[in-house]
């Protein structure tokens, strides 16, 4: 029979103790229905994202429309409530679940965008620091530390001064004072695995760096920044709501839940709707990235069967 297989020195140098396995989409699949947290934090996840998506062909009232006559005007269920206006209004007669439907949007276009712009800054200088080390090793590590060792919302507030408001520079704020997470712990990951068997073959054989990193590093670094960038998506829209709601975040006319929560606070004796809402929904929302997060870490956990 003709030996099909490749010859000895272009073959992989690959431990397949250390590999992650392949794991179809069936697996996956299965693995989430088997997980009870896990299936309702991506079905509750879904949900929010596929209402989030459709909020311009839903029929919903004008998030932007004021009235005079409808200012608020309390649930539907309560005394005063309207059909047309099943959470309320707020004190310019602005719909309650349109806003938090529209709303929804900004906070997953930050949460996202900021988690993948310094999950890539993160992960590339986590590389370099790992496989380099010495100087640019150390110089790397130290300002990690620095910045660490800054309060991240005094960080965050200086930054967006600097910057200015908006989402655009709401991503940059909140990527500047994230990536130091991701690049710690790359650079740990790349320490442990570069000195493993298959790591230190690769490297007698003196494959090029690129095919070091795609082939034999990014393949057991790649589960762990995955399960941090996951459960960092709850930690940014919270970020978001909070920088919104002290008035650095998102700016009128764009609608951000920590923006409607800042609107009612000074009508939560008589008005509590307002921002009892928009808090209820950036609570489901975390709640199911966490559970979604949970169980994606035991998911992609080598240790676990």
């Amino acid at each position: 029979m003709t030996d099909t297989r490749l010859p000895k020195d272009t073959e992989p140098y690959v431990d397949d103790a250390h590999r992650q396995p392949a794991r179809p989409l069936r697996d996956f699949l299965a693995s989430l229905l088997s997980s009870k947290s896990g299936l309702v934090g991506a079905v509750l996840l879904a949900a929010i994202v596929l209402i989030t998506l459709s909020a311009d062909i839903l029929p919903i009232a004008d998030p932007q429309k004021r009235s005079l006559s409808t200012r608020y005007l309390p649930p539907v269920w309560l005394e005063r409530g309207v059909i047309a206006h099943p959470l309320g209004t707020d004190g310019q007669g602005r719909d309650i679940l349109a806003r938090i439907i529209h709303g929804a949007r900004s906070s997953v276009i930050v949460g996202v965008s900021a988690v993948l712009l310094s999950g890539i800054l993160g992960l590339v200088l986590g590389l370099l620091a790992g496989l380099r080390g010495g100087v640019i090793d150390l110089v790397l590590m130290r300002l990690v530390d620095a910045i660490l060792a800054i309060p991240a919302m005094l960080f965050m507030l200086v930054v967006a001064l600097v910057v200015g408001s908006g989402i655009a520079p709401l991503i940059v704020v909140i990527a500047l004072t994230n990536w130091v997470v991701y690049t710690r712990i790359v650079r740990a990951e790349v320490l442990r695995v570069k000195d493993l068997e298959f790591v230190a073959a690769a490297r007698v054989s003196r494959v090029r760096v690129t095919t070091l990193i795609l082939r034999h590093l990014l393949p057991n670094i790649l589960p762990a920044v995955v399960v941090v960038a996951t459960l960092n998506v709850g930690t940014v829209i919270l970020t978001e709501s909070s920088l919104s709601f002290l008035g650095f975040g998102i700016q009128p006319p764009q609608i951000s839940w920590g923006q409607m929560l800042a609107d009612g606070r000074q009508q939560l004796a008589t008005s509590w709707w307002i921002s009892t809402f928009p808090g209820i929904a950036l609570t489901m929302t975390v709640f199911s990235i966490i559970l979604l997060g949970d169980w994606l870490r035991d998911y992609l956990d080598p240790r676990l069967p």
